[in-house]
């Protein structure tokens, strides 16, 4: 059978439930607010393990730090990462679900790395000696693994044409899903590299952010605020670099060098390489740039999110393949459901971030004003809005399909 042919036949009869690009571009947004989490969690968990083995006042305390940072990372990571996921299984169902199956065991056994990672960093933080810093060693081993197999399943999701060859390469059907059958080393690199460089612009914010505290310590705030434009600056220069081999590689049928979205991607990363040339130059002050360097940054992510995706349309479209073509089977209740379900999540996460905020920048306890206080019972009447109205749908749909 012709690749095209069998894709179409993998795809849900159902079709979808909304229009596709909408998903798309949905999906593309969390995966942008996803990937900074990964890459603050890879990051971050890197810095508290050199922190750790260099030791003295300065990289011990910044470990510390890192290591709550890389705690509070990986949960929004998780939680952020279930959203475009979701999206992929909806428009690329036949790739995603061809993928997984085929490297079924390392699919599975990500969950299972992963939280050995997770539990690693929290005994980490709990450990001062050698050992603490072995338990961070391991968790950032477990974490390079973990996003080492979603790569390669991204990366065999685009390749429809060798599925086959790799389900029958042993001489039989393999369903056990025992092997990861393919990477690109740029591409994979282009993924990881970031890390350094968002967490050096968090070490700028985190410069920041501490000032307002009445027991700031300036001169160690200072010292991060340097080392984290330092780190920026030089992890963004080899992100560029990673970023040009991956273009080498790339299929040349592709084209993607002509793309808008490959020019906008040069632009905006020059763009910000020039800004934290500048910040990192400077002696003092570095915190001054951290908010600046934190939109640019996430500017850049954003639009690198847009230019994979288009990548991976111009991959599938090689086959015949594109999401416009998804049968439309609008479902008004469902696709109502999950928006207003959205928006909830937003308005309750706001809070969450806000309180952290501003409770992590006064030395004492932090009392919440009326407004918070509103903000907090506000969310809270609407999770419990939110479980009554899905139970109650669950139990008038569950009566209504038995006939009651």
């Amino acid at each position: 059978m012709e690749t095209p042919a069998m894709l179409q036949l993998l795809k849900d009869p159902m079709g979808v439930p909304f229009y596709p690009v909408v998903f798309q571009v949905l999906m593309v947004l969390t995966f942008a607010l996803h990937i900074l989490f990964v890459n603050l969690s890879l990051g971050a968990t890197c810095l508290a393990v050199i922190g750790r083995l260099k030791g003295g006042e300065r990289w011990t305390r910044l470990a510390g730090g890192m290591g709550q940072a890389a705690a509070a990372s990986v949960s929004g990571a998780i939680l952020l990462g279930v959203a475009p996921l979701l999206f992929v299984q909806v428009i690329y169902d036949p790739f995603w679900y061809a993928s997984s199956n085929l490297s079924a065991a390392w699919a599975i056994g990500f969950i299972f790395i992963l939280m050995a990672g997770y539990a690693s960093l929290y005994l980490a933080r709990e450990r001062q000696d050698d050992a603490g810093a072995a338990f961070a060693g391991f968790s950032l081993a477990m974490f390079l693994t973990a996003g080492f197999i979603m790569h390669v399943l991204g990366f065999q999701l685009l390749q429809p044409e060798k599925w086959l060859g790799w389900y029958t390469s042993h001489g039989a059907a393999s369903t056990a899903g025992p092997v990861l059958h393919d990477f690109s080393l740029p591409r994979f690199l282009h993924f990881v590299v970031p890390a350094f460089a968002v967490t050096g612009v968090f070490l700028m914010l985190y410069s920041w952010y501490f000032r307002a505290r009445a027991d700031a310590d300036a001169a160690y705030l200072d010292w991060a605020g340097r080392l984290g434009a330092k780190t920026a600056f030089h992890a963004t220069t080899i992100e560029v670099l990673t970023g040009l081999l991956w273009l080498i590689v790339l299929p040349r049928d592709l084209r993607f060098h002509a793309h808008p979205l490959f020019a906008l991607g040069v632009v905006l990363g020059l763009g910000l390489l020039a800004f934290l040339y500048h910040a990192q130059n400077r002696e003092t002050g570095h915190h001054l740039y951290a908010w600046p360097a934190a939109a640019a940054m996430f500017a850049a992510v954003l639009e690198m999110a847009a230019a994979r995706e288009a990548l991976r349309v111009r991959y599938l479209a090689r086959f015949g393949y594109a999401i416009s073509d998804h049968r439309l089977n609008i479902d008004w209740g469902s696709t109502s459901l999950f928006f207003v379900t959205f928006v909830l999540c937003l308005v309750v996460l706001a809070w969450i971030l806000a309180v952290a905020f501003r409770s992590g920048r006064v030395a004492g306890r932090w009392e919440a004003g009326p407004g918070m206080k509103a903000w907090g019972k506000a969310s809270i009447a609407l999770l419990v809005s939110w479980l009554v109205v899905v139970a109650g749908l669950g139990v008038a749909i569950t009566l209504r399909n038995r006939g009651l």
